[in-house]
Order: C-alpha cells, then sequence, then structure tokens
C-alpha cells in the first residue's frame, strides 16, 4: 500500500508539474472537469476530482463561490467530498484560463457504493467478477445543469472520465486507445455534459493485477538465482 500511494503520488506531483493540473490522453491535454480513478480489484480506489470551481457548480449543483479573486476554502471542499464511503486526503487549489481551480484527492473504500454519495450521485458504478475477468462500468446520467453565468467558457471545453487500470485490459469503449501506463479515457464536450448526454463507461480487465504478476515473475527469478548460485557452490567444492 505505501508504495501504491508513493507511485500515485509521484504521478500527480508529475502531472501538476506539467500545467497545474493538466491531464489527459496527451501530455497536455487539459479538462474542465474530471473524474481519475486509480482502480484495485478489490474495489477501492483513489480518485481525483480535478475541476473548474465553476464547473463543479454547474454539473454538480453546488454554490462554491467562483468569482477569480476570492479565496479558495479547503475545508469546504473537504466537507463536500467526505462521505461515509470517501475520505478527502488531499485539497489543492490552482488557477487556469483565468478561473480557479481545484484537485481533490480522497479514498475510496467501495467504488461500487460510490453512486449512493452526493459528489458522484449522478453516476451508477458497477464492478462485477466471471470467471478470470472483472468487468467495470460506469453510467453516467443527468448533470444539475445548473446556470453560472459568464465564467469565460468558450464552448470548446471538455470533460473526462479516466481510469488507471490495475490489469491487463481485455475489452474498453473508449473512441481512443489505452493510453501509457494502462489508462483509458472517456471524453464527453462541457456542452454536452450540462445538456445531460448520457455516458456508458465499460472496461474488462484480467482477475490478476499487473503488479501481482511482475511480483511473482520477480520472485522466481529471484529463486532460480539462488538456485544457480548453490549448484554452482556445490559443483565447485565437490571439484576442488
Amino acid at each position: 500500500m505505501r508504495t501504491r500511494a508513493l507511485i500515485i503520488a509521484l504521478i500527480a506531483m508529475a502531472s501538476a508539474a506539467c500545467g497545474g493540473g493538466q491531464r489527459g490522453s496527451s501530455l497536455f491535454r487539459q479538462y474542465e472537469y474530471e473524474e481519475e480513478m486509480y482502480l484495485s480489484l478489490d474495489g477501492s480506489a483513489t480518485l481525483y476530482v480535478n475541476t473548474s470551481i465553476a464547473a463543479l457548480n454547474a454539473l454538480r449543483g453546488t454554490s462554491f463561490d467562483a468569482a477569480p479573486n476570492a479565496r479558495t476554502d479547503r475545508d469546504a471542499f473537504r466537507a463536500y467530498f467526505t462521505t461515509p464511503d470517501t475520505h478527502v486526503t488531499r485539497v489543492s487549489p490552482y488557477r487556469r484560463s483565468g478561473r480557479r481551480f481545484v484537485s481533490v484527492r480522497m479514498d475510496v473504500d467501495d467504488v461500487r457504493k460510490l453512486g449512493e454519495t452526493a459528489p458522484f450521485a449522478w453516476s451508477k458504478y458497477q464492478l462485477t467478477r466471471d470467471g478470470g475477468l472483472f468487468t467495470y462500468r460506469q453510467d453516467v446520467g443527468a448533470s444539475a445543469g445548473k446556470d453560472v453565468g459568464a465564467v469565460g467558457w468558450t464552448g470548446q471545453e471538455i470533460l473526462a472520465f479516466r481510469m488507471h487500470i490495475p490489469s491487463k485490459i481485455r475489452f474498453h469503449n473508449t473512441k481512443a486507445d489505452v493510453g501509457r501506463g494502462n489508462i483509458l479515457a472517456w471524453e464527453q464536450p462541457l456542452t454536452e455534459r450540462m445538456r445531460g448526454t448520457p455516458m456508458s463507461l465499460e472496461a474488462r480487465m484480467d482477475a490478476q493485477s499487473i503488479l501481482y504478476r511482475a511480483l511473482i515473475l520477480f520472485g522466481s527469478m529471484a529463486a532460480l538465482v539462488a538456485v544457480a548460485f548453490v549448484l554452482v557452490i556445490w559443483w565447485i567444492r565437490r571439484n576442488a
């Protein structure tokens, strides 16, 4: 768990260093709203919500102060995203294109219960196993569609749901290839999300994680090296 947390932190830091929250299918992809999930096969996850405050108000119906010169109340965002199933570990404000953004990191106990929480109630989540495959499905329904006035949007803004898959991907319904690091990304124009155009996210993956396979391979190689070392010592002593 410590290793996994360190890897996630390093990836997040690298992402932030490349433009203050710039993430996406390419290095400089910018999203107005993004849910980025690091999924585990047991159903737990680390989840980031990276969003402009205006987009959060418009999509989820919140009333955070989105004024460009206002102070970001970290405690208010922490309180909003804290639920019985989500545990906020960091709130990081930043700015882009004259708008205030916030990045909220949280640990999720069980992704199958996320739809029961207020911040993520617009989605229905499933994680099921059938033999040697896990299937993740997320159906995103209507947004709040709240009018937030003139906030500097051009109509070209997009949002994304991104997933870091823990095992080999056997199927996905994105419109793009699997990203480096076993990442899937589903994108939608912000205007479509405001209208409530539904999204359906699906991915099927092996029931054995890539990390587990790597550890097994490493352990096997270490065992072979040890056996070879013992055999060499035995041969040297036998022929001395």
